[in-house]
């Protein structure tokens, strides 16, 4: 199995997510949001080719790919291949800006 390695504003964003679904649907979803993340993390990891590869114009962002959080549709994982594994770049909310804070616009 590949590995999986989070950039720090991955990180930030999983951290984000779990407060405010803590505050706003209750520990117990909280928790259960980092399972499936981790689960679809290790799942993206057997199978890198499963996200979406989106098609950008900004050759920075090449090979930029997105797979929704089982469970959690509305939470999108943004990542690119590594020969090793994924790279996690962001984690984010469908209702977020998502092409402003990948900086696409």
């Amino acid at each position: 199995m590949g590995k999986v390695h989070k950039h720090a504003a991955a990180k930030r964003d999983l951290v984000d997510h779990f407060v405010y679904l803590a505050e706003n649907a209750g520990l117990e979803t909280a928790d259960r949001f980092l399972l499936q993340t981790d689960a679809s993390f290790s799942h993206l990891a057997r199978h890198p080719a499963s996200g979406v590869e989106l098609a950008l114009s900004r050759a920075e962002m090449a090979g930029m790919r997105k797979w929704q959080v089982k469970g959690f549709e509305k939470f999108l994982i943004f990542y690119r291949l590594r020969r090793d594994g994924v790279s996690i770049v962001r984690v984010l909310h469908a209702s977020q800006d998502w092409w402003g804070v990948l900086g696409l616009v």
